[in-house]
């Protein structure tokens, strides 16, 4: 129960704005209108680190980790602002129909989240992104599926590592779920598969979870993404 008071404390209680913590404005969808406007004005774009590790699909992001949307991801994940999933998911579907290119059939798989995260984050903040995501889609036309094909394994704390320590960890990270495999198989024949995460660092994490589902029989066409850091370079 307790992540479920979390979301109705964000809906009924005054809250400061997601973006720019300034409290007393009005408020919608969590953001105020000078926020609003700026994750509006957001154009996805490819981006690409540098070095990219072996694997990586083509990724696009809705933009840098930082200003508005830094403080939106943040006030999600780590301060219990549940009800930011809606349009957070909402931005998240405008990536993945730049990286689609076009309306057809897409196969949405977020990135798995490790026990340890969902209970302290009270739930898979994927997921929900990933939910809200297809919604958005669905609404425009978009033939969309949601695959969980693996889970995430118990690993170390990624900010105590460097770039080799992320990838040395990131390649024993996540296990197929042999049960929903035919399943998924069946849901991305003939659709375009997009894997999802929030940001993207040294784009280890989506190597491995790309070469996972290729290692399943799976084919990855693209990374979606919300944010990329400020050192990867956008081209």
């Amino acid at each position: 129960m307790t992540g479920v008071w979390a979301e109705l404390a964000d809906l009924v209680l005054p809250a400061e704005c997601a973006g720019c913590r300034v409290t007393r404005t009005e408020l919608r969808h969590g953001v105020c209108p000078r926020c609003a406007g700026a994750l509006q004005a957001l154009r996805p774009a490819p981006v690409r680190p540098t070095p990219a590790p072996p694997g990586l699909p083509a990724c696009v992001a809705l933009g840098a980790y930082g200003g508005e949307l830094r403080e939106m991801l943040l006030a999600y994940k780590e301060r219990g602002r549940h009800s930011l999933a809606r349009p957070l998911g909402r931005l998240l579907a405008e990536v993945v129909a730049e990286a689609a290119g076009a309306p057809r059939p897409v196969l949405l798989i977020p990135v798995p989240t490790t026990a340890v995260a969902i209970r302290a984050r009270h739930g898979d903040h994927l997921r929900r992104l990933a939910r809200h995501a297809g919604q958005r889609l669905r609404a425009a036309g978009w033939p969309v599926a949601l695959g969980a094909p693996l889970r995430a394994l118990p690993r170390p704390d990624s900010a105590t590592l460097d770039t080799a320590g992320r990838a040395a960890a990131a390649r024993h990270a996540f296990a197929v779920r042999a049960g929903r495999l035919p399943a998924v198989r069946r849901s991305g024949a003939g659709r375009f598969v997009v894997v999802l995460d929030d940001i993207v660092t040294t784009g280890v994490t989506l190597a491995a979870v790309s070469g996972s589902l290729r290692a399943a029989g799976l084919r990855v066409d693209a990374a979606a993404v919300l944010a990329a850091t400020s050192r990867r370079g956008r081209r």
